[in-house]
């Protein structure tokens, strides 16, 4: 979908969800090692909600590329403590594949399940929480290995929509779903994904994103420089709102970044609107 004077404003009705990304992890691609510190995580989480973040996604568990997978024991002592600690002051969400975390960090206060492998549907419903439905091909052991598709944006979009609705089936209210920039997509997936983001957008979903940081960014930019090798994680802050922009010109409703700030301003202004409150 792109602006015209007939739709610019149904797009920009109002400033997009902004959700703060808070990773609990030592070894996690961007801020791995960070906040293992509950009382670190905490002051994380407020200086993201003081820059605008409408709700914090904890997550104890990476899940970039080649990411070894974690004991559930591991991931409750690291979501937890800081799950409950955070939905005291602010909205929270819990980034995990796993049910039993999932129904764990709900009990502490998480009211969103942000579900990198689009399984847990049935779970969000039982435990009445918003559901974001994520597509990932493979596991993040492995998906990088060789990422394949006949046609990536019908076959990821078709995968996310019928999780969805059979999410919605067992009684599921609140649902997103999110393509998975990165998880699973070469390069070019993931350039596809982002030009054809309008078809995720067919009003039936709301639709979340997250191109904040990645890989693909940092190639991007290397190149824009002239330089070999894709830029360090902390310095992709222009491809991340550039993308983030794109994405909510063309109807997303949720951005999932690292650079609270400026996706905040970046969504203010595809609003339309000159206040920051949300």
């Amino acid at each position: 979908m792109y602006l015209t004077p007939e739709n610019h404003r149904a797009v920009v009705a109002k400033p997009a969800t902004v959700m703060g990304i808070l990773n609990v992890t030592p070894d996690s691609f961007s801020d791995g090692g960070l906040y293992l510190d509950v009382d670190a995580a905490v002051a994380r989480a407020q200086e993201m909600v003081d820059e605008g973040a409408d709700i914090i996604d904890v997550g104890g568990e990476s899940t970039r590329p080649g990411a070894e997978p974690v004991s559930i024991e591991d991931e409750l002592s690291r979501v937890i403590p800081v799950v409950e600690a955070i939905a005291s002051f602010t909205p929270a969400a819990v980034d995990t594949r796993h049910e039993a975390v999932a129904r764990a960090a709900v009990a502490a206060g998480a009211s969103v399940i942000n579900d990198v492998s689009a399984s847990l549907g049935v779970v969000a419903a039982e435990l009445n929480v918003g559901w974001i439905a994520m597509h990932m091909q493979g596991e993040p052991g492995s998906m990088q290995h060789n990422p394949s598709y006949v046609d990536v944006v019908a076959e990821v979009r078709d995968y996310l929509l019928e999780r969805a609705r059979e999410a919605q089936r067992h009684g599921t209210i609140d649902i997103w779903i999110d393509p998975g920039f990165g998880f699973g997509k070469s390069m070019d997936h993931n350039l596809q994904l982002l030009a054809g983001i309008d078809q995720f957008v067919t009003g039936e979903f709301p639709v979340a994103i997250g191109t904040s940081r990645k890989s693909t960014l940092g190639k991007l930019l290397a190149a824009s420089d002239g330089v070999e090798g894709p830029t360090e994680a902390e310095d992709r802050l222009e491809g991340s709102v550039a993308t983030a922009t794109f994405a909510l010109l063309h109807g997303v409703d949720l951005i999932r970044v690292h650079d609270v700030k400026a996706a905040r301003q970046a969504a203010v202004v595809v609003a339309g609107s000159g206040n920051t409150a949300h």
